[in-house]
């Protein structure tokens, strides 16, 4: 049973390494791309750390000897293998959605909350993506507060240029 305990412990330190360093390993031994998949060492950790620990649970519940807690252990070791690859793969796929950039904000529709004089700054609220954004806005000619707005230029990073909308 001690062999078995000493797998699940192995198993839990290479996991716990895994998480640490990774891709460190592969980084240092050449091995990049090499390690994915089912030999990267999430997976190979969880493998044996369920081989050791499900053998070592057989040996001391049941009868069975340690050729049957090998196999009991394997068998749940290589699901749990498995379950990880597909874990990390989908965690790996997760991709968020493309930042908006400056550009993304010409044509935007918003509100002004801060009067916007003739000649100066005043503020805007505009939707980019679904958020709203708060930025300095400059106009041709003076727009009052609550007036629709467009998105004509990106001026700067926190900057935009409006005009108002006409109906």
């Amino acid at each position: 049973m001690a062999f078995f305990l000493g797998l699940g412990i192995v198993g839990i330190a290479l996991l716990a390494l895994s998480l640490i360093f990774d891709g460190i390993l592969e980084g240092l031994f050449g091995l990049d791309g090499l390690l994915d998949g089912w030999l990267s060492l999430p997976v190979v950790a969880g493998f044996v750390s369920m081989l050791g620990f499900t053998g070592a649970i057989v040996l001391g519940t049941s009868e069975l000897g340690a050729g049957a807690a090998t196999a009991i252990g394997a068998a749940t070791g290589a699901v749990a293998g498995w379950l990880t690859w597909k874990l990390s793969r989908a965690l790996m796929r997760e991709q968020s959605a493309v930042t908006p950039r400056g550009d993304d904000l010409v044509g935007a529709a918003g509100s002004v909350i801060t009067a916007i004089p003739a000649e100066g700054y005043g503020e805007v609220l505009v939707r980019v993506a679904g958020q709203p954004v708060k930025l300095a806005a400059k106009s041709t000619m003076p727009v009052m507060r609550g007036t629709e707005i467009w998105v004509e230029a990106n001026l700067s990073s926190t900057a935009v240029a409006v005009r108002p909308v006409e109906r």
